[in-house]
């Protein structure tokens, strides 16, 4: 026999051990709890494993081992298709998102946004941003204890409404404000109801079609009034991509909403986790300080990482398989949704040493090896949005630390609580802050 074909008579035909439960008990610990259930489930069963979850008992297939996780990212786009397995966002993002598309219309779309999200772009974007975030952190309440996760958030929907959005109006963005806060902070409970059409009658199913009208009738004028205007003198993302053309409003309204989702509680919710370890651990937080006040942006940038490494703020990213595809020794079936695990591959100590420690400078020396650290994705599916994310996040830390000296309320650290498809600071980040 030859050594192919002892390769090949390793290949097990099917899917991975995985556990018994039914499937509604798995589906509420894969939907509050996963970033216990799954690592519990990896130390059980090994870096695969399977899990059944609603709705229709949908095939889940965890992996964790660098090397799989990179056959998913690089492999054939016809084959691994991350647009199904995002299906859940449809109702919500609308068919034309980028996060829903597959193949040549994924990469079509991706690439009439891209030229929002390059280098130049995104520096054009910078001293906005920075405006924004300074005025956020001068109306801090210094001496008394606040929930900074509540501040980032607010602050991170007010950059997507300014610099993405490109609403600088006030009576407009007060029109804005009320309905983007709802659509933003959806329920994954009603986001699964949309597969089941029955319950879209009654409430809260119903009330949330009314929310979206009401959002989507603002944004539709606010295209429509963009569209219309001299885009010479604007730089906001709306007017840079419809200077660039070939997307229609329906396309355009689905990628800001898209932006939107994507890009305002990850972002808000990776700060507070990087001012949650920073505030516990003074020498770093010193090191921070020294690094905003000499403009080391990337020192700040490598807090921004640890933070998304320690503390994923989505656990895993999924492809649903169109054909059959051997992994990690394993012929799984067409159908099956296949999920990089973010968090257990980004706390393994083979890839990261001490890894329950918080140490920016792990991402200051040699690049950590491919496919350990993933907050946003990989391949040609990776985050449009990643380096707007990291500048944004670079440049609201600048801000707080040059204003303030920072303290928690309480020593005690605060643990990691599923909050709509997020993993947040159970407590909010609760601190104190002191003027420099």
């Amino acid at each position: 026999m030859t050594a192919t074909d002892v390769e090949t008579a390793a290949v097990v035909d099917g899917l991975p051990p995985g556990p018994g439960l039914p499937v509604g008990v798995q589906t509420l610990l894969f939907g509050k709890y996963r970033h216990r259930y799954l690592p519990a489930m990896q130390r059980r069963y090994g870096d695969m494993f399977t899990l059944r979850i609603a709705p229709h008992a949908r095939r889940l297939v965890l992996i964790s081992r660098p090397e799989d996780i990179r056959t998913v990212f690089t492999g054939p786009t016809s084959v691994f298709h991350a647009g199904e397995g995002n299906a859940i966002l449809g109702p919500v993002m609308g068919d034309h998102s980028v996060l829903l598309l597959d193949e040549s219309e994924h990469m079509r779309v991706r690439q009439l946004l891209m030229p929002a999200f390059h280098g130049a772009a995104l520096r054009g974007y910078r001293d906005l941003v920075t405006k924004l975030a300074r005025s956020e952190v001068q109306g801090w309440p210094a001496g008394r204890p606040f929930r900074l996760h509540d501040r980032m958030s607010a602050l991170t929907l007010e950059i997507i409404l300014q610099v993405v959005f490109g609403v600088t109006d006030e009576r407009r963005l007060a029109e804005l404000r009320p309905p983007v806060s709802r659509v933003v902070t959806i329920n994954p409970i009603v986001m699964m109801g949309w597969f089941y059409p029955k319950l879209q009658r009654v409430w809260p199913w119903r009330q949330f079609v009314g929310i979206q009208q009401d959002f989507d009738r603002l944004l539709y004028a606010e295209i429509a009034d963009r569209r219309r205007a001299d885009l010479t003198e604007r730089s906001d993302v709306l007017s840079t991509l419809l200077a660039g053309g070939g997307l229609t409003d329906a396309e355009l309204r689905d990628n800001l909403v898209t932006l939107l989702l994507a890009g305002h509680e990850t972002t808000a919710t990776a700060l507070a986790w990087a001012l949650h370890e920073l505030v516990r651990r003074p020498d770093v937080l010193t090191r921070a300080q020294q690094a905003a006040d000499e403009g080391d942006d990337a020192y700040l940038e490598a807090v921004a990482k640890e933070a998304m490494r320690l503390h994923p703020v989505i656990y895993e990213v999924a492809r649903r398989l169109k054909a059959p595809v051997e992994l990690g020794g394993y012929r799984l079936p067409a159908g099956v949704t296949v999920m990089p695990a973010i968090g257990i591959v980004q706390s393994d100590a083979t890839h990261h040493p001490d890894p329950d420690d918080f140490d920016p400078t792990r991402f200051l020396g040699a690049p950590l090896a491919a496919n350990t650290w993933i907050p946003f994705g990989g391949g040609v599916r990776r985050c449009l949005g990643a380096g707007f994310s990291l500048m944004e996040a670079t440049a609201i830390l600048r801000e707080m630390l040059l204003a303030y000296d920072l303290r928690p309320a309480r020593s005690r650290p605060e643990h990691p609580k599923t909050r709509n498809i997020t993993l947040a600071p159970s407590r909010g980040t609760r601190v104190v802050v002191t003027p420099r």
